[in-house]
């Protein structure tokens, strides 16, 4: 129904809804409007909404979807009147409504669901990290300083504050997070990584357990804690190696701190990694 081609609305199919309004509302909000071409309120809701989508230029985008061509779109999403409008974000519906809304009701639905001032300056710290951690922290805490309770810009701050060894600051920030969806993975990757850096503050120097490897390359305690230090290090490959290699040599071991330690170290490999997957099938024969 859209009168003119535009970048931010498309005609959406049964083949096609997946890709351009579940995965696309993970990039920025997809706004879905179930119409039908014999529907007066669809015909009247439609050039309203279309032109303030266009307004927003590409901050969120509009998917118009057929019922009379697409019916089991309409039956999975349980239209019953049309025109029904809902809102996706981060793959999940985010807020809905049916029939035809006054200009200012619309404008306020769209508010909701577009990115915050605090949104911005997130993704904006976000796409800084690699490159300029101390402009990304400044991003960050001016997020906060509009949402305190913005969990990305707890998260991304937390995961600078670690690259900056303020170990302490960020335990403090993770602490304050309530996360959902894929920021919980996030927030438990960065406990790990926390964590594993807390383990080896008693263990001495690298040369030192080098040393006692030598001397006794099977020594369990000595495997554990070289381990420990090369995972702090991030080289998780050869940390799990000699993990395992303790606790193949003290199966009490194995049971507590080098389950714990291979369990963090899952974490923030990701727990379905390849790695992952390998080192927990080695650890269950040595459990079991």
């Amino acid at each position: 129904m859209s009168s003119s081609p535009s970048p931010w609305i498309r005609e959406v199919t049964e083949a096609t809804f997946q890709q351009e309004v579940i995965e696309k509302s993970h990039e920025k909000p997809v706004v879905v409007d179930f119409w039908a071409a014999w529907c007066g309120p669809c015909r009247q809701l439609a050039p309203l909404l279309e032109r303030l989508i266009e307004e927003r230029k590409g901050e969120v985008l509009l998917a118009k979807v057929d019922v009379e061509e697409h019916q089991r779109l309409a039956e999975q999403f349980r239209i019953e009147s049309i025109p029904a409008v809902k809102a996706f974000r981060n793959g999940q519906l985010a807020l809905e409504f049916d029939g035809v809304l006054p200009e200012a009701h619309l404008r306020k639905f769209l508010d909701q669901i577009c990115p915050t001032e605090a949104d911005r300056l997130a993704d904006a710290g976000a796409k800084l990290e690699a490159h300029n951690s101390t402009e990304a922290e400044q991003h960050y805490r001016r997020a906060l300083e509009l949402d305190r309770n913005h969990e990305a810009a707890q998260v991304g701050l937390a995961r600078v504050l670690i690259d900056q060894g303020q170990k302490s600051a960020a335990t403090e920030m993770l602490d304050r997070v309530i996360p959902h969806g894929a920021l919980a993975v996030e927030v438990d990757r960065l406990r790990g990584l926390l964590s594993l850096g807390a383990s080896t503050r008693d263990l001495g120097y690298e040369s030192v357990l080098r040393r006692r490897l030598e001397e006794d390359p099977n020594n369990p305690e000595v495997c554990y804690e070289f381990g420990c230090l090369l995972a702090a290090q991030a080289k998780y490959a050869e940390a799990l190696q000699y993990l395992l290699t303790a606790g193949t040599h003290d199966k009490e071991l194995a049971k507590t701190k080098v389950k714990d330690t291979m369990l963090k170290i899952f974490q923030v490999v990701g727990a379905r990694s390849d790695l992952a997957d390998e080192y927990r099938d080695k650890l269950q024969k040595v459990l079991y």
